[in-house]
């Protein structure tokens, strides 16, 4: 008998589409500007595109301003697909869902990093061929691991829930209670629902804050 279509609030669509569509942009133009001026673990017959890096920093620039929401609503409103305490455990066993909830949040972890060391690097700095620099080597770190985050956040997505739960994120069915905005803020913890998230909420926000700080802090100096 084939599995119903789950219903995932509007509210979760919404954010969780815009920051997918984002991030995706993000690594295909990240990897672009790679391509481009680098290149050395592997390329791409690729054509250029004029300016890679400012459209690429467009994308990334626009992902850090509406991240703060999404962080926002994973560890306030949708915290239970995130780790929790039972999760270690559960990740020994095999459990597909805790595994998915690993993955879900070190992709959170994984881009806010890459925002950081994205918004470090200077944009001189590939053209005339500084490819050592240590901000642009951990921006790639950063931006290898978020791309394997999201393989495994849509593998284990459909392993968890099959493709019913994948089905469900992009489906345009309303229901009469999420038609209201009022009822979209339904459902959202005062605070995470274990230490371990509250920590790594403290650890977001304050990279985001550092995202959005340091470079003027520096370029000031």
């Amino acid at each position: 008998m084939a599995k119903s279509i789950p219903y995932q609030p509007l509210l979760l669509r919404l954010a969780h589409g815009a920051i997918a569509i984002l991030a995706l942009l993000a690594l295909i133009s990240g990897f672009w500007v790679y391509n481009t001026y680098d290149g050395r673990w592997g390329a791409l017959p690729l054509p250029r595109i004029p300016d890679i890096q400012g459209l690429h920093g467009t994308i990334a620039l626009v992902l850090l301003l509406l991240f703060p929401f999404f962080a926002l609503y994973c560890f306030h409103w949708g915290d239970r697909r995130l780790l929790h305490k039972k999760s270690l455990t559960q990740l020994s066993q095999g459990n597909w869902h805790a595994w998915q909830r690993l993955a879900n949040t070190l992709m959170l972890v994984a881009v806010t990093f890459a925002l950081i060391t994205g918004r470090m690097m200077q944009e001189e700095w590939l053209p005339i061929g500084e490819l050592n620099r240590g901000w642009y080597l951990a921006h790639l770190g950063a931006w290898s691991v978020v791309l394997l985050s999201l393989l495994s956040h849509l593998i284990l997505g459909a392993k968890a829930g099959g493709w019913p739960l994948l089905v469900s994120m992009v489906s345009f069915a309303i229901r009469p209670e999420d038609r209201r905005v009022g009822n979209w803020w339904r459902g959202s913890r005062l605070k995470p629902s274990n230490q371990l998230l509250l920590g790594l909420e403290i650890i977001v926000l304050l990279g985001i804050v550092i995202a959005f700080v340091l470079p003027a802090l520096i370029t000031a100096r």
